[in-house]
């Protein structure tokens, strides 16, 4: 008997090496039940007298004492979930095998056979350990109501929250040479622009392509660059020409309630201009002159020597 379980057993093995090595844990982890489930079954028939079997009958075995088992689990599961219960005991376990026609009393009497063969334990893997370089914090563990054969807790840094953001530079170098870096960069940028989509001049009549120059183009008014203000200029003169307004505006509203408040004043004998409209503060708005070529000249305050 011994033999010929040897010879089972050595069959199986060579049939397992012939078979696509998993690359996935759990493709590795339903291979090694597959062949465990094999060695049982070729165990189950070197007690029953057969010397050898086919490939193919061991494997219909196999299959049917597996999913033989899947039901017996799937039923346990289901009585005790029944019951509010999350961990199957020995009695969902009887409950399921009655229920599957299987008869309990027979149990004892087939563990204690006298043909038992005793089949070693599988070897068992070590789970990977991660490197210290990946992990980051420390694992959580269950709490004492969550059993122990529920999945972990995920690594620490998948619900940690990590500040993404900067804080401001406040130093005025770091920050004046940041401006100047940007400025010189959008200068470059738009140079090599021009460049590309314009006019250019090169240095070397043989080579078109190296040092490209922005081909000066004349202007029809040479002298309109001279004459019109830069920007600084027309933001002093908008400024200026806004608080000349204020002060007008100002000046017209204390005018108007001085009128307003003379307890002396009637309103039902006040003359209308002649025309019959009221002068508003429009006109003397339409006065003032917008182009600064057309203005009036301000002659500078010069200062006598005492």
């Amino acid at each position: 008997m011994g033999d010929s379980s040897a010879a089972s057993g050595t069959s199986l093995n060579s049939s397992g090496r012939g078979a696509k090595a998993a690359s996935s844990p759990a493709e590795n982890y339903q291979l090694a039940r597959r062949r465990t489930l094999q060695v049982v079954v070729s165990a189950l028939l070197t007690e029953s007298g057969f010397e050898s079997a086919e490939k193919a009958a061991v494997e219909t075995l196999t299959e049917m004492m597996q999913s033989y088992i899947t039901e017996i689990g799937r039923c346990a599961k289901t009585y005790c979930e029944h019951t509010a219960r999350s961990v199957p005991t020995l009695s969902d376990a009887v409950v399921t095998l009655i229920e599957m026609g299987f008869n309990v009393d027979t149990l004892p009497v087939y563990a204690k056979r006298s043909q038992r063969m005793v089949i070693t334990a599988p070897p068992v893997t070590n789970a990977p350990v991660t490197p210290k370089s990946l992990s980051a914090g420390q694992k959580r563990t269950h709490p004492s109501h969550i059993p122990g054969h529920f999945p972990e807790f995920p690594d620490p840094h998948t619900y940690i929250k990590t500040p993404t953001f900067r804080e401001p530079v406040s130093d005025y170098q770091v920050v004046r040479e940041k401006a100047a870096t940007q400025r010189r960069d959008v200068e470059r940028a738009l140079t090599r622009f021009m460049a590309k989509t314009g006019e250019t001049q090169s240095l070397f009549k043989d080579d078109i392509s190296a040092f490209p120059l922005i081909a000066a183009r004349p202007s029809t008014i040479p002298y309109l660059n001279a004459l019109l203000p830069s920007e600084l200029e027309l933001q002093t003169l908008e400024e200026t020409d806004s608080s000349e307004q204020d002060d007008q505006t100002d000046s017209e509203n204390a005018a108007g309630n001085v009128i307003t408040d003379d307890p002396s004043a009637d309103k039902e004998n006040s003359v209308l201009p002649p025309g019959g409209v009221v002068p508003s503060t429009k006109a003397s708005e339409d006065n003032v002159i917008d182009n600064p070529y057309l203005r009036p000249v301000k002659k500078p305050k010069v200062r006598r020597k005492k």
